[in-house]
């Protein structure tokens, strides 16, 4: 595959399948497994704090992986990175299947954290190098729009198979999945940057690139972490602030289930306005929406006004697809690209972890609407930071 600098050489359905069929996969497959592993855990066993922990460990696994994901596709390349991630999930989702005891039920789920730290570097890489740059942003967008896709059908596939099998039938839909997102990305084309040979050398070092990218990390990189944490406490957000509204657990699906709905319904329009005007014309607006809507959220009343700023929240993140990913490969340097992206990704995901870690502290310290208006806040924060540096640091489309 040839990397042009003209969008008019390159058809993003040129590697629809093999680049976003993975993507796809993957996320049915976790979405199959994430509503049931708190009580897979409680069957094995586990207390309620222990089954909040092991559903943490996807988080950590992904967390304290993806320096060392960099490495292992920057030493292996993106496609045997995707492949080796996928071998490695399948793996540790029959050990979930298999598992004699709590302990090795939560060494899968840490695995499956780490297995899909691995995946989401490579198919990330892959695509900053496939795509030309001025296609970048539709490129991440898709691609994480279509993850999102894959993580609202994964539910409804694993409840149909765990009505008839039973919890295990779960890790069973995702192992299939997964698999099927390998095969896929068996046949992902060769890169071969029209940009000419990667540079002559080995890469530099992690320490290395945190240096001489250092100005980066502390600016836009704290955005894109205030963007994660904002990103993560929605999720939360809205289940537990109807709970307090006395709303019923199915009124609560819907709500939370259009607020994803919409999510997925804006994501391609938000990466050709980041290509064709710029990453702040989507990032500030994203931020500002959700920042607000979290303000707004505390004074409803009932299901028809929370589920207004539910529908704002899940719009102004579902513009924000792939604004992470469309960042951290514009300043990504050609030699050592797999590194920084790695950390690129701890960034996000330490924004990921302490989101949730805010508000619970907030809400135990203060009330719940204290916690939801200060996540808003930070989205505001958000806005704010990256809207400044953005354009200031605007890298060289490379």
């Amino acid at each position: 595959m040839s990397k042009s600098g003209n969008p008019g050489d390159f058809s993003l359905w040129s590697i629809a399948v093999p680049a976003f069929g993975p993507s796809l996969l993957f996320g049915i497959g976790e979405g199959a497994i994430l509503p049931i592993i708190p009580l897979t855990a409680r069957e094995q066993g586990s207390s309620l704090a222990g089954a909040a922990l092991v559903v943490a460990l996807i988080g950590i696994g992904s967390l304290v992986s993806n320096i060392p994901a960099s490495m292992i596709t920057a030493r292996f390349g993106e496609r045997r990175g995707m492949l080796g991630a996928a071998a490695l999930s399948v793996g540790a989702m029959l050990c979930c299947v298999f598992a004699l005891n709590l302990f090795m039920f939560a060494a899968g789920v840490f695995l499956i954290g780490a297995a899909a730290a691995v995946f989401n570097l490579a198919r990330q890489s892959y695509l900053t190098e496939a795509v030309p740059p001025l296609m970048r942003a539709r490129a991440m967008s898709t691609l994480g729009g279509v993850g999102r896709i894959g993580l609202f059908a994964g539910p409804f596939v694993g409840a149909l198979v765990i009505h008839l099998w039973g919890l295990p039938g779960a890790y069973w839909v995702a192992a299939i999945a997964v698999a099927g997102a390998g095969a896929l990305a068996w046949g992902l084309p060769d890169l071969v940057s029209g940009d000419g040979p990667a540079p002559a050398g080995p890469a530099p070092p992690i320490g290395a690139l945190l240096a001489a990218n250092r100005r980066i990390f502390l600016t836009v990189g704290i955005g894109v972490l205030l963007v994660s944490a904002v990103r993560s406490s929605r999720q939360v957000v809205v289940p537990l602030w109807a709970d307090n509204l006395g709303l019923s657990p199915a009124a609560t699906s819907i709500i939370y289930g259009l607020s994803g709905a919409i999510d997925m319904l804006v994501f391609y329009p938000a990466g050709k306005v980041m290509d064709r005007k710029g990453r702040n014309w989507v990032a500030v607006p994203s931020m500002v929406l959700m920042g607000v809507a979290l303000l707004l959220m505390p004074l409803t009343t009932g299901a028809i006004t929370l589920l207004l700023a539910a529908l704002l929240v899940g719009f102004g993140n579902g513009i924000g697809s792939g604004l992470i990913m469309t960042l951290g490969a514009d300043y990504s340097p050609r030699s050592g690209r797999a590194q920084f992206l790695g950390i690129w990704r701890f960034f996000s995901d330490i924004g990921g972890s302490s989101g949730p870690a805010i508000l619970a502290g907030l809400t135990a310290a203060v009330s719940l609407a204290f916690g939801i208006a200060a996540t808003g806040v930070l989205g505001l924060a958000a806005a704010a930071v990256l809207g400044y540096w953005i354009p200031r640091n605007r890298p060289v489309q490379r």
